[in-house]
């Protein structure tokens, strides 16, 4: 008996206190009624039996609460660490874990994003997917897979280019695998990726780089013009000249820039489209400027100054946008590389203020004639406290800078009066004006 009494648990030990305590209850009942006399508690003799009874499951029921609260409690316990281990596993791994659901957004991102892309995890939340890979070379890659046979199998394998922040190419393995909902519809993807390495890698890079050479030799672009109108008559100030490329499957203007950049050839681009664009505005009203894009790197090209001397538009109709695609590494030498354009003439403007990798540097730095502002910054400016606060900050930049301050992509109503209220001298956007490659569309913006 005393080696079971040491073996006993706590709940066994609370449980047999309980026991006890109701049986002491109970004889103290029953036995003023075994010497005739009334007892303390009023109970009759059909009613005895049932009473104890039911004092006797008291503590088993009691038990059984605690045990199942004990249960919960452990499988909380168990909840947290396995929560703590995952966290610290996604905090830690070199492995990008993400999720995206039904439209393509993500939902789910991991601080690997930060090593491998260049974004923070809350960047990208809420984002397409298609901001950071191309989807005709996801799908490509899917097709030099094996179909899976069933629908929801693992993609694995999968070698595929995203684009870094900075706007270079990046290798990565991914696996993946669709999700359901309830009702067996598409709820998007899970999966995780990697840097490839080795031999996977460089067959990556050769092909980007066998793609990009073959674009450029054939000229696989055309140009169209965007107008850029006055904020106070409405009137066209000048045009945006953008490059729209023709290769099959269709790729965006960014992911050829970004695998351009990413093998080594992105002044090589930058220039051939500098050359068409300038032949093309041939075709414009002599009484509009000419905005074109370069990146930092391609401004300090030793090529650029004659190139520009060879056309036929005079340079004060010429602008150069500085785009925000790559970082820049010596801002001196940039500063002076405009400036010797400056003095023939030519006007300097930063592109994508407030969204790319310098924002308020390039500003400080070039002291720009015209800026412009960026997209994410004007959407929604009519609703968006911040946004209006910001805006209205560029256009006191700009006044001290003595610059033209450019809203991008305006597209409603609401749009176009917020940053007319706050002073803006220009405006471009599909409000205002969608891009054309067609002459007889520039001749009506005189």
């Amino acid at each position: 008996m005393s080696a079971w009494l040491s073996r006993t648990p706590p709940a066994g030990w609370w449980l047999l206190s309980i026991i006890c305590l109701e049986s002491a209850f109970a004889v103290s009942i029953r036995i003023p009624l075994l010497f005739g006399q009334e007892s303390w508690v009023s109970m009759d003799g059909p009613g005895l039996i049932p009473g104890l009874f039911a004092m006797m499951l008291i503590p088993a029921a009691l038990h059984a609460a605690w045990h199942l609260g004990r249960e919960q409690r452990r499988e909380r316990a168990s909840a947290s660490e396995t929560a703590h281990l995952m966290d610290t596993i996604l905090s830690t791994s070199r492995e990008w874990v993400w999720a995206v659901g039904a439209d393509g957004t993500f939902t789910f991102c991991s601080a690997a994003v930060r090593e491998l892309l260049g974004y923070e995890p809350a960047d990208l939340l809420g984002r397409h997917c298609s901001d950071v890979i191309n989807l005709q070379d996801l799908a490509a890659a899917q097709d030099a897979r094996p179909v899976p046979e069933d629908p929801e199998a693992i993609w694995a394998g999968l070698m595929v280019l995203c684009r870094h922040r900075n706007g270079t190419s990046v290798a990565l393995e991914v696996a993946a695998r669709p999700l359901t909902d309830y009702a067996g519809r598409s709820a998007g993807f899970e999966g995780v990726s990697r840097p490839a390495v080795g031999a996977a890698a460089t067959r990556s890079d050769a092909h980007v780089k066998a793609r990009v050479e073959e674009m450029l030799r054939s000229r696989a672009f055309v140009t169209a013009f965007q107008p850029i109108r006055c904020l106070e008559s409405a009137s066209v100030l000048g045009v945006e000249a953008l490059t729209r490329f023709t290769t099959s499957p269709v790729r965006s203007p960014e992911t050829w820039f970004a695998d351009a950049a990413s093998v080594g050839l992105c002044v090589e681009l930058d220039l051939l489209v500098l050359e068409a664009a300038l032949d093309s505005a041939a075709g414009l009203p002599a009484a509009l400027y000419v905005s074109l894009n370069l990146s930092p790197q391609a401004c300090l090209d030793p090529r650029l100054p004659a190139l520009l001397d060879q056309q036929n538009i005079p340079a004060q109709r010429i602008v150069i946008e500085v785009t925000e695609r790559l970082p820049v590494a010596d801002y001196v030498a940039l500063a002076q590389a405009l400036d010797s354009l400056r003095s023939s003439g030519i006007r300097i403007a930063v592109d994508d203020a407030g969204a790319g990798y310098a924002s308020m540097r390039h500003i400080l730095w070039l002291k720009p004639d015209l800026i412009k502002l960026d997209r994410s910054i004007i959407a929604d400016i009519n609703i968006d406290h911040g946004q209006r606060a910001l805006g209205g900050a560029m256009v006191g930049l700009a006044a001290e800078l003595d610059a033209v301050l450019i809203a991008e992509g305006i597209e409603t109503e609401a749009e176009l009066q917020a940053v007319q209220r706050l002073g803006f001298h220009a405006g471009q956007g599909y409000l205002l004006g969608r891009p054309s490659d067609r002459p007889e569309d520039w001749l009506q913006w005189c």
